[in-house]
């Protein structure tokens, strides 16, 4: 498994509204270091003191001493954005971890972005990268109103590289308009609905031109075993049964193995996990196709085994 990012204590040192119910909150370590740097579509782990753990894009400067996440107030779910809203001010401390890139910028001759509500906080970045290049790049941003796309006024200034679709106003994007010509790589982040369609979409696009994050994991198919199948642990030289309806994180992490996860649904990506030997039944919403078809890593949160045995960097 690759060594994981630092956690540590940090302080808010800014927050300011940027949408209706958005706010960006500027995160700076608490012993007066500089946070460390990252790179564009990089997310990081904010762990709160009901033991809920959130992962929030960083879109702010990657050479900034401080991170930056916007954060939506969500009233329903599990209430870790409403705590944040309702407790985190300037001054305060939380515990944070990271930072990950599961969504790193590939180089293309021509970036599509396309965005769906909060999904625009990891675009943000890449569209000061692209841009600072002279690359050639266009964001189509889809929200409810206006009043809530967190950082329009920051977008609108591209100009006509920018197209708004407010729902409100009767603007819906067709992404099936967005098929990407050769050399083009399409990056996207928003609402389940969306990623699926696009995922869909792109069967007939040139293969890997697609890019995406998703908030929300994917359903979960049937798995290529029902039964129990055996992992090794590499590291820890013990060899564990992973029985019907359990993960590979809940057996390894039985068995004494030291495995750090965050979201136990195969969105967050922090329980990556090698893979030395043996098929991955793949069932995670962090790798794109190609990256499960190389078989050399995992989500063991979710993803089971496609064979009697795996043998794992644990």
């Amino acid at each position: 498994m690759s060594t994981p990012p630092p956690e540590f204590d940090a302080v808010v040192v800014g927050r300011r509204t940027v949408a209706r119910d958005v706010d960006v909150f500027e995160l700076a370590p608490a012993d007066g270091s500089r946070a460390p740097s990252w790179t564009p579509g990089a997310h990081v782990d904010v762990l709160l003191p009901m033991g809920l753990e959130k992962q929030y894009s960083l879109c702010g400067s990657p050479g900034a001493g401080a991170w930056s996440i916007a954060v939506l107030r969500e009233d329903g779910g599990h209430g870790g954005s409403r705590w944040i809203h309702e407790n985190l001010a300037v001054g305060s401390a939380v515990r944070v971890r990271g930072p990950w890139n599961h969504f790193g910028l590939a180089q293309a001759e021509r970036y599509r972005f396309v965005a769906g509500g909060i999904g625009i906080t990891p675009l943000l970045p890449m569209i000061a990268e692209v841009d600072a290049r002279g690359a050639d790049w266009t964001l189509d941003y889809a929200g409810r109103s206006r009043e809530g796309m967190a950082f329009a006024q920051v977008l609108a200034s591209f100009g006509d590289r920018v197209t708004f679709h407010a729902a409100d106003e009767g603007r819906r994007v067709s992404l099936a308009s967005l098929a990407p010509g050769a050399g083009e790589a399409v990056f996207a982040c928003g609402p389940k609905r969306m990623l699926d369609e696009l995922e869909e979409l792109s069967a007939g696009w040139p293969a890997g031109a697609l890019h995406m994050e998703r908030f929300e994991a994917k359903e979960l198919t049937e798995p290529v075993l029902h039964q129990s199948f055996e992992v090794e642990l590499m590291l820890t030289g013990t060899t564990i049964t992973v029985e019907e309806g359990q993960s590979i994180l809940e057996a390894a992490s039985e068995a004494g193995a030291f495995v750090l996860s965050s979201c136990r649904e195969g969105t967050c990506g922090t329980c990556e996990t090698v893979i030395i030997e043996g098929e991955a039944d793949h069932r995670d919403s962090v790798l794109s196709p190609a990256e499960q078809a190389a078989n050399d890593r995992m989500m063991i949160c979710v993803s089971r085994a496609a064979c009697p045995k795996l043998v794992l960097e644990l």
